[in-house]
C-alpha cells in the first residue's frame, strides 16, 4: 500500500532520522514522526472539511460558526477578544457579530465589570442551533464509523482518541 508520505518521497538515513530539512518531523527528528504527521493530516483534512459542510441551517459561514463555538466554550467575550482568539481583525469580528445578532443567535450586553465595554454571548436560539449542528455532525460521523469499521477497528479508533487529544494540545 502506498501512503502519501511514500508519494512525497520522504527519505531517511540508516539511523531513521529525516534526511531532508523539509521533512515535517524537522531536521534530526525521527522520520517516522514526519510520515505519521503527513499521513494524519492527509487523512483528517477531508474528514474535517466534510463535517464542516454539514450545516443544518445551511446559511452560517465557517467564521460565524467558529465565533459561536468559541462563545459556547469560553463564555461571553468582547468583539476584540473574539477577534484575537480567531486570529482576525476586530472590524471583521464586528461584522460577524452583527450578522449573528440580526439572526438572533447572539446578544450584546454591557460588561458587568465595566459598563463601557460590550460583551457578546450566545442567545438561546444560538445555543440550540449550535448544539443541533453538533448533534447532526455526530450522527453522521457515528453512522460512518458503524457502517465502515469492524468492531475491532472501532476499538482501535477509540483507543487512538486520547492520543489525538494529546497531540492536538501541542500543535
Amino acid at each position: 500500500m502506498t501512503t502519501s508520505s511514500d508519494a512525497a518521497g520522504t527519505a531517511a538515513d540508516a539511523t531513521g532520522t529525516a534526511a531532508s530539512p523539509d521533512d515535517p518531523a524537522g531536521p534530526g527528528r525521527p522520520a517516522e514522526a514526519g510520515r505519521i504527521a503527513v499521513d494524519l493530516r492527509v487523512a483528517l483534512s477531508p474528514l474535517v472539511r466534510r463535517l464542516r459542510q454539514v450545516k443544518p441551517d445551511g446559511e452560517l459561514t465557517f467564521s460565524q460558526i467558529s465565533a459561536m463555538v468559541r462563545l459556547d466554550r469560553e463564555g461571553p467575550a468582547t468583539a476584540t477578544e473574539l477577534a484575537a482568539g480567531e486570529g482576525i481583525r476586530p472590524q471583521s469580528m464586528c461584522t460577524i457579530i452583527g450578522v449573528l445578532q440580526e439572526r438572533g443567535l447572539v446578544v450584546r450586553d454591557p460588561d458587568p465589570s465595566d459598563g463601557r465595554r460590550i460583551v457578546v454571548s450566545l442567545s438561546q436560539a444560538g445555543l440550540d442551533g449550535l448544539h443541533g449542528a453538533r448533534a447532526e455532525r455526530a450522527r453522521r460521523l457515528a453512522r460512518a464509523i458503524d457502517e465502515e469499521l469492524t468492531p475491532e477497528e472501532q476499538r482501535l479508533l477509540a483507543d487512538a482518541i486520547p492520543l489525538l487529544e494529546r497531540i492536538t494540545r501541542r500543535v
